[in-house]
């Protein structure tokens, strides 16, 4: 039994915490980046915010030649 010791030893210093150490750094990297889902997600509410952009642009210019002087209003 005392013989496994040291052999269990260099077993976990050279084979062990190596690939603890590259499978959570891997994991991290892996991690760090947007999901397929997030990025449709993201895509959709740019959409979104573009097309809200527009109507508001739309917004003021009709506000504008209808009711001239309106930003000016508190």
């Amino acid at each position: 039994m005392e013989e496994l010791i040291p052999i269990f030893a260099i077993f976990c210093i050279f084979i062990g915490l190596p690939w603890i150490i590259f499978h959570y750094g891997t994991r991290n990297r892996a991690a760090q980046g947007l999901s397929r889902e997030d990025e449709k997600m993201l895509a959709d509410l740019w959409q979104l915010a573009n097309r809200m952009e527009r109507r508001l642009e739309s917004l003021e210019t009709i506000l504008d030649t209808r009711a001239a002087g309106w930003r000016e209003k508190p």
